[in-house]
């Protein structure tokens, strides 16, 4: 019997979250950039797979920081 095992349970792996639009557009505003600008993240990613991420999505990832409190970063989902 195999059990199964969630990536997101991980300690190194930090906290994502699927983005509205209206916040997307917020985040991209406040930057001045584009989706184009942003980092990409697949959207096969072990890691977003539970937020049913599409084509287009923005995903914010926040980490524990040594020198902050945490550490937000985005990313944009992108077929791979």
């Amino acid at each position: 019997m195999t059990k199964e095992f969630d990536i997101k349970k991980h300690s190194l792996v930090p906290t994502h979250t699927k983005l509205t639009e209206e916040e997307a557009k917020k985040v991209l505003d406040e930057f001045n950039i584009t989706k184009d600008e942003i980092p990409k993240i697949l959207l096969s990613d072990a890691a977003i797979k539970d937020l049913t991420p599409e084509y287009g999505d923005v995903i914010k990832i926040s980490r524990p920081s040594p020198t902050n409190t945490k550490t937000t970063f985005y990313r944009v989902v992108v077929n791979g």
